[in-house]
């Protein structure tokens, strides 16, 4: 691609650099322009236009900008038509955004001309919402270089749908447990899953005690996903709600999360079915680690041990409120 300024007569057919006024006219930035542009400009008094002018190997910005767009637009996915060098991608229904995070940075490193970002891996996205973008940073970019960026692009992002599940919450009790506390409980856990796609709802109460909740547990054979707030919380791999899974043939994959709130999260699993002890910060609606597991179980998504092990980069979640840690007592 030439760029600079050019004669008024060397000028059409390129694409106009920066916008201009002649007149009561304004040619906009990117236009191609006609010989009514050029017309205009001699009579505004103007001797030359900075422009852009593409070479016979070179794509224009909107082309180049549809062909990377689409190649990145994987299943679940659709690439808008472009403008202005962008193309954004959308999502076709809602789900969790999956990103090849070591191709976009492939992709990004072909050449300056050439830039694909997008939201967080695991991001969750509404219908319609734009997940990732594609913009070209010059008028034009050479057709090799695109087609190449392209390819690497290829299959790089994807949406996992977000199916409808049958959860089982089970909220344990303690002498003195508050129901206005468990009905507050119930209601926030309910409104959470509502949100992703609730086939069913059954809430299930029990003593604090691994005999009791254990029993409970073996009759949650028909849901998804087994949901469990505890009225303490989960302090060691023998308290009583990983007790309980073990108990009712289960095993614990993590318990504790590099992600806060959310620590206190125990992941686990009888049988196929997934089984979550929550936080206590899942009492709130406010966004925290819980969220990040029960959307990828959602999306269908298997998660392990090794899975929440790797949440901790972008684990301390913003704008929470958090306890100051106790200080130390001063020395004299």
């Amino acid at each position: 691609m030439k760029f600079g300024p050019v004669p008024l007569e060397r000028a059409e057919g390129a694409y106009l650099a920066h916008a201009v006024h002649t007149g009561a006219r304004r040619i906009a930035k990117g236009k191609r322009l006609d010989a009514a542009d050029i017309a205009d400009a001699r009579a505004a008094g103007l001797a030359e236009l900075v422009v852009a002018a593409l070479e016979s190997d070179d794509l224009h910005e909107d082309a180049a900008a549809a062909l990377l767009a689409s190649a990145a637009a994987g299943p679940g996915l659709t690439a808008q038509p472009p403008a202005h060098g962008r193309a954004n991608i959308v999502a076709d229904t809602a789900g969790l955004l999956l990103v090849e995070t070591a191709a976009i940075d492939a992709v990004n490193a072909h050449n300056e001309a050439v830039t694909l970002g997008t939201l967080a891996p695991f991001a969750p996205a509404a219908k319609g919402e734009i997940v990732a973008t594609v913009k070209i940073i010059p008028f034009a970019v050479p057709e090799p270089l695109t087609r190449s960026a392209a390819n690497s692009a290829r299959g790089v992002l994807r949406l996992a749908p977000f199916g409808r599940r049958r959860v089982a919450f089970i909220q344990t009790t303690l002498p003195g447990t508050s129901a206005k506390l468990l009905a507050k409980t119930a209601e926030v856990t309910e409104a959470r899953c509502a949100a992703l796609g609730l086939a069913a709802w059954r809430e299930m109460r029990c003593a604090h005690t691994a005999n009791a909740l254990a029993a409970v547990l073996a009759e949650t054979a028909d849901a998804d996903i087994v949901l469990i707030s505890g009225a303490s919380a989960i302090s060691d791999r023998r308290d009583v709600i990983p007790a309980a899974i073990e108990q009712a043939g289960g095993a614990v994959l993590r318990l504790g999360m590099p992600v806060d709130p959310g620590n206190l999260l125990c992941l686990a699993r009888i049988g196929t079915r997934p089984v979550i002890g929550l936080p206590g910060c899942a009492r709130s609606p406010r966004r925290n680690g819980f969220d990040w597991v029960l959307e990828r179980l959602w999306a269908g998504l298997d998660v392990t041990g090794a899975d929440i092990a790797c949440m901790g980069a972008g684990g301390l979640l913003a704008d929470v409120p958090r306890t100051e840690p106790r200080r130390a007592a001063m020395i004299h």
